[in-house]
């Protein structure tokens, strides 16, 4: 049996910022009897959701599911089509009705950002993937086919709507949308990964018996051959780096570069330590032109205090040393591992500023159901939680690679991955965007990668 995690004084403490930030004012949400009554400080008469699901406090994948179509009853629909309401079999007609004292909504629009944005829905569940993350394939909005709508920044739209009949005259927070783009660098350098003899010999035979191209070969030993003398122009994952930032550059936007501290499991980590030299210029050169270094904590630190608190210690060592100050330091977690709400706990313990993992490894879309930045809650805990989660939208594995959705360099995948962003532009949202450096070694990754950040 799943467990519950009620929504308590500090969740609706929590849940008024959210507010806040999303439509500016300030709120109050308080309890009345069995309603929530939503009042603007200041102004008379309230807004009432008096049907509270109780499963949006519970931790699963099981519950109903209809949809409503918000332009039959009067009220205007941010995204084409009806809204996805979770957590009900069917809705009354009309939804939303005046009242003596304001507006009573007959779904529990609070309740679904509760448990969407806290990921209530994924807390201690054991059906897994082989990497122990929470999958696509498991979750409420993949099995009712609506993980590539951002549901809770819908009812939040249609919820400002109610609010300005309610209150007259009443001017919404507006949003602007963005492009935020960030790099995980597992292998900043193809061939320096390869330095010994053995992987050496293993990836020229590669290359010449599986890929059967002498011609690559011989680029990677030249490639091998400079790279131990400090010249990188052959070096595909090196490449990568400055292709990232040359196309944004261009664009005027800023990259934000997650680098993996310590080596936590040998397979999968990054050999790469920030105190080589190379690493060390490499991270002085990101910072002069002007984008972001981040921590990208190694695959073993998801539920483990101990390399959590060395990882971050080891990055904010380096940055001191190389005087590279930042305002804030974020990142993402290696293999996007992650553990409700146990990871970002670590996070917030270890101080750090934001977090931008939530996304599926196996499909892209909007797991939190937002594509806005906003304060994770720890619904265990029952605590408000210092960091902030950028939910990430769109890693380019996800579509591209054969093991997700095994869509490749496809006219398919490239209208998946701007209709995720189109649909943020249309919500005020954040496109969060990970590709990796070392996934732009063809023509047809770069030419790719150009299309969709034009």
């Amino acid at each position: 049996m799943s467990k519950t995690y009620p929504i308590t004084a500090a969740a609706l403490h929590w849940l008024e910022l959210i507010l806040a930030e999303r439509f500016g004012h300030a709120w109050h949400l308080a309890r009345v009897g069995d309603s929530l009554h939503l009042s603007l400080e200041g102004a008379e008469g309230a807004i009432a959701f008096d049907t509270l699901q109780a499963g949006f406090t519970e931790a699963h994948s099981n519950q109903p599911f209809t949809s409503w179509d918000a332009e039959r009853e009067g009220w205007h629909a941010v995204l084409d089509g009806a809204l996805p309401a979770p957590g009900v079999v069917e809705l009354p007609s009309p939804l939303i009705e005046p009242h003596a004292d304001g507006h009573v909504v007959h779904y529990d629009i609070l309740g679904l950002a509760y448990w969407m944005l806290a990921r209530v829905e994924e807390v201690g569940r054991t059906n897994l993937d082989n990497h122990l993350r929470f999958p696509a394939i498991a979750s409420h909005a993949f099995k009712h086919g609506y993980l590539d709508r951002p549901v809770v920044d819908e009812w939040l739209h249609l919820l400002g709507q109610v609010m300005q009949r309610q209150w007259p005259g009443l001017v919404l927070k507006w949003h602007s949308p963005r492009t935020l783009v960030s790099c995980d660098v597992d292998s900043p350098f193809a061939y320096l990964e390869r330095g010994n003899g053995y992987r050496m010999a293993r990836g020229l035979a590669g290359d010449l018996l599986k890929r059967r191209s002498p011609r690559l070969a011989w680029r990677n030993v030249r490639g091998q051959w400079r790279a131990r003398r400090g010249v990188h122009s052959l070096d595909p994952h090196r490449l990568g780096l400055d292709l990232i930032m040359d196309v944004n550059e261009r664009a005027g936007r800023a990259v934000a570069f997650y680098f993996i501290p310590e080596n936590t499991d040998p397979r999968l980590d990054n050999r790469a330590s920030l105190d080589d030299p190379r690493m060390r210029v490499l991270l002085r050169e990101i910072h002069t032109r002007g984008h972001e270094i981040g921590i990208h904590p190694g695959y073993n630190t998801y539920r483990h205090p101990e390399t959590m608190k060395q990882s971050v210690a080891t990055l904010r060592r380096v940055l001191d040393e190389e005087r590279i100050q930042q305002p804030i330091l974020g990142g993402r977690q290696h293999y996007l591992r992650w553990e409700t709400p146990t990871t970002a706990a670590l996070w917030h313990d270890n101080n750090l500023d934001y977090d931008t993992t939530l996304t599926y490894a196996d499909r892209p879309g909007f797991r939190c159901g937002t594509c806005h930045e906003y304060p994770l809650f720890d619904p265990r805990q029952g605590r408000a939680l210092q960091l902030r989660e950028r939910p990430l939208v769109l890693m380019e594995c996800s579509v591209i690679a054969r093991r997700y959705l095994g869509l490749g360099y496809s006219q398919e995948a490239l209208e998946m991955m701007q209709g995720l962003r189109e649909t943020c532009q249309h919500v005020g949202g954040d496109f969060t965007l990970l590709w990796h450096n070392s996934h732009l070694g063809s023509d047809r990754d770069r030419q790719f990668y150009r299309a969709l950040l034009s």
